[in-house]
């Protein structure tokens, strides 16, 4: 279909977009898909308070710390809209064939009647996103006079020398602003008619456009008074606010790390869930600045440097296998530290409340993963002088032949099963951990530096 006649003679029907997002996520519901997929944690709290949202038609504005996936979820709005939609061919706010609104689509279609041209826009033409800044203007958002328009022989007072700004493009679309309170408060002001009387003003003109979209925002609650605030009025106009929050299931956790990390080695899931756990620990730390919150993206930053770091070892060893090991996990520490705000007075003991951490984490993951097994026979052989060294540049075959003879016990099988370790990588790093267990568990002794931790 090409033409505003084919249009309408195939029986197309017009919707709103919020009609439009309403009638597919009902649609998914019946169906039993997920319109969220991606999101781990928010399926009973954020998720259903969302959709009751959108089926009411509400704007909506997202409040929590960082790293919670509000834009993320945002994001995955677009994904209740029509694959495809119709508009008018070569419109600049991408019109409906049957509802033009600015002066030449007007113009147009009482020319061309029915053989009005029109085009396809596929979904992901209809969410525009805009991360709010200080310096952001009213011309970005609104729109302003364009001067070429201007110099090309149009009056001012013509409603086509207007530019457009990037909400009236979103005209039949999803509108995102991030960080919403970072907008200075007179940016603010210009979006109230938006908002309620769905028109924009520019400069002064009487120029009424019936926008069709939906407005949704994110802020941080700090923001309210560290950076500034949502204004009163505009605040009031969004139907919905809803507030997100951290995984609260350590499963969740986990899953969004492993969705979200760009991993260039094996990372076994034991040294995954330490991470989590450690992550976990550090938003319950009354020495954390729990204001400024712990972003997942700290746990997935956390996966993705011990990652490196095997593939480093792996470099230098000559291995071709590159797997993460419990030593790694020092070296997350060492360079993720900054991404973490500690309270006024705790900034000395930041090293030491990591460390404190990350083994009460390792700790808590070797029971879990543990449980039942006797490490007796291993604490015999290492009684006997026996020393296992290991490193950031140990190869795993070099650890694994450094290991005591324990006789015809088969701890070390029994111990790579529980983590479902196979090849030299993963049995190196299964049997890494559980000395760093009974080290923590005050069984064996540990000594560290350089780089390296030799167990006896």
């Amino acid at each position: 279909m090409s033409t505003v006649g084919e249009l309408r003679a195939a029986g197309h029907v017009q919707k709103s977009v919020r009609a439009e997002i309403r009638d597919n996520l009902l649609q998914a519901l019946r169906e039993g898909r997920d319109p969220w997929p991606g999101l781990h944690g928010f399926q009973t709290t954020v998720v259903p308070q969302l959709e009751r949202a959108l089926i009411a038609g509400h704007d909506l504005v997202l409040l929590g710390e960082r790293g919670q996936g509000k834009t993320r979820l945002l994001r995955s709005l677009q994904g209740l809209l029509d694959e495809w939609t119709p508009v008018i061919d070569g419109s600049e706010l991408g019109e409906h064939p049957f509802d033009p609104i600015t002066t030449e689509s007007i113009r147009r279609a009482a020319e061309l009647g029915d053989a009005l041209p029109v085009a396809w826009r596929h979904r992901d033409e209809r969410y525009v996103e805009k991360l709010a800044t200080p310096d952001t203007s009213v011309a970005d958002l609104i729109g302003d006079v364009d001067p070429m328009k201007v110099a090309e022989g149009r009056s001012l007072g013509d409603p086509e020398t207007i530019h457009f700004g990037l909400i009236p493009r979103g005209h039949r679309g999803i509108v995102a602003i991030n960080e919403l309170p970072d907008l200075a408060e007179r940016i603010q002001v210009a979006m109230l008619n938006v908002m309620e009387e769905r028109d924009v003003q520019v400069r002064g003109y009487v120029l009424r456009l019936p926008l069709d979209v939906l407005v949704v925002a994110s802020a941080n609650p700090e923001d309210y008074t560290n950076r500034g605030r949502i204004i009163t009025p505009l605040k009031d106009r969004f139907g919905a606010e809803i507030r997100t929050h951290y995984p609260i299931e350590l499963a969740d956790e986990v899953a969004v790390i492993r969705q979200e990390a760009q991993l260039t080695a094996d990372v076994p899931d034991a040294l995954v869930e330490i991470l989590a756990r450690f992550t976990r620990a550090l938003r319950q730390s009354s020495a954390v600045d729990q204001r400024s919150g712990v972003s997942a993206r700290f746990a997935i930053a956390g996966a993705e440097t011990i990652a490196a770091a095997a593939v480093h070892r792996a470099a230098r060893q000559g291995e071709e296998h590159a797997v993460a090991r419990p030593i790694d996990l020092e070296t997350a520490v060492d360079v993720l530290g900054g991404k973490i705000e500690f309270e006024n007075g705790e900034e000395d003991r930041a090293d030491e409340v990591l460390e404190h951490l990350l083994r009460t984490a390792t700790a808590e993951t070797v029971r879990s993963r543990f449980r039942g097994l006797d490490f007796d026979v291993l604490i015999e052989a290492l009684d006997g002088g026996t020393m296992v060294t290991t490193g950031e540049q140990v190869s795993a075959r070099a650890f694994l032949e450094g290991l005591p003879s324990i006789g015809e016990s088969d701890l070390y099988d029994q111990v790579c099963e529980r983590l479902g370790a196979t090849d030299d990588g993963e049995r190196a790093g299964a049997i890494e951990l559980a000395l760093e267990g009974l080290f923590l568990a005050r069984r064996i002794s540990k000594e560290s530096g350089g780089g390296e931790a030799v167990y006896g």
